[in-house]
């Protein structure tokens, strides 16, 4: 009889991670390239139309960044959360809920701030909306073991419909001609952009200094300590002190903060005004998940994934005009990527033996 034993594996090196990263793309893209072929595409041409697309032109590349920055927070925030085993699906709603408190202050105070005090208050509003919205499912998991994945999952949910109910109700805007949504944000809110894109620059160094202050905190601090014990062993962790609520707050206050910066980008860079949630997001909430596994829960590492994956985003939709594929492509292609990407951290971790016995 056969049976499948697996074990730990120990001697991980970064050339290993790397290969296994490598090949996990690359069977996935195999996949994905089966899935044009049933549909009658060929699958060479629409991999290719996706990244000349997206790093092929100026503009794509333009696009690509623009919807970088989200997944460069959100990413690079769900590194945290990941690291300590708390699987925050949430940070659609994070980004939502930060996205509703920075709309707040910019119809609240706009009128009356300059720009220099009004869009840091905006962020600052964001980083406490999504941090809020982090917090309660930390809460949960802590005090009554309901499980995280559930809980985040669900605010989402609840977090689009609160937002729907404000922009159709007390929210709905007097310029919005009866359509759904604010007024439009004031001059003072509205962030800068690169001359001739949409790139909003202030949410763009910030993304880029949120990664590099998180990946030091990971490495090079005693809360980052905490984090990993408490998801690599939490047992130890129990045995050598750490306090599991305040280390789940934290974690999860800066990785739904991280989200709720992301929708002050959107609102007050992209859009100037709050509209349905599937307008201020385009699933960044989910698609960051895929950042963050392909990051290898690094920070830094999440800039170039987060990259990688907003390429994919742009030349998915590429490729809806010019091949005339549905909008549910492009989530295709990124739930098989991470899938693979799973699959491929699993096998790095554990060794799998066939093991054959007489009975």
């Amino acid at each position: 009889m056969m049976h499948i034993r697996t074990s730990d594996r120990y001697n991980i090196t970064a050339l290993r991670s790397l290969v296994t990263n490598i090949l996990s793309l690359a069977s996935g893209i195999l996949v994905i390239s089966l899935v044009f072929l049933c549909v009658g595409v060929n699958p060479v041409f629409a991999i290719t139309e996706i990244f000349s697309g997206s790093f092929g032109s100026f503009y794509g590349f333009k696009e690509t960044l623009t919807k970088a920055i989200p997944l460069i927070l959100i990413g690079s925030g769900l590194t945290l959360a990941f690291r300590a085993k708390f699987w925050n699906i949430g940070a659609e709603g994070q980004l939502l809920m930060g996205a509703t408190f920075s709309t707040w202050v910019a119809l609240a105070w706009g009128a009356y701030l300059p720009s220099y005090l009004l869009v840091p208050l905006m962020f600052f509003a964001g980083f406490i909306g999504g941090a809020v919205w982090g917090i309660i499912p930390a809460v949960l998991k802590i005090k009554y073991s309901i499980n995280e994945v559930v809980s985040t999952l669900m605010l989402n949910y609840i977090c689009a419909e609160f937002l729907t109910m404000l922009i159709v109700g007390p929210w709905k805007g007097s310029d919005r001609f009866g359509f759904p949504g604010t007024d439009n944000f004031p001059a003072a809110a509205v962030l800068g952009v690169i001359p001739g894109s949409r790139i909003h620059y202030a949410t763009l160094i910030l993304a880029m200094i949120c990664a590099v202050i998180l990946s030091v905190i990971i490495y090079k601090t005693r809360f980052g300590y905490e984090a990993r014990v408490v998801g690599e062993n939490p047992e130890a962790g129990k045995y050598a002190g750490i306090n599991f609520l305040k280390t789940s707050l934290i974690l999860m206050a800066i990785s739904g903060g991280l989200a709720g910066l992301a929708g002050v980008g959107e609102v007050a860079g992209i859009h100037h005004y709050l509209g349905y949630p599937a307008s201020v997001s385009s699933g960044y909430g989910f698609t960051a998940i895929i950042v963050a596994w392909l990051a290898k829960l690094n920070p830094l590492y999440a800039v170039f994934s987060g990259i990688f994956f907003a390429g994919i985003l742009v030349g998915g939709d590429a490729i809806q005009i010019s091949l005339g594929l549905p909008a549910a492509t492009v989530e295709i292609v990124n739930g098989t990527l991470l899938i693979f990407l799973i699959m491929g951290d699993f096998f790095l971790k554990h060794k799998v033996r066939l093991v054959f016995s007489k009975t």
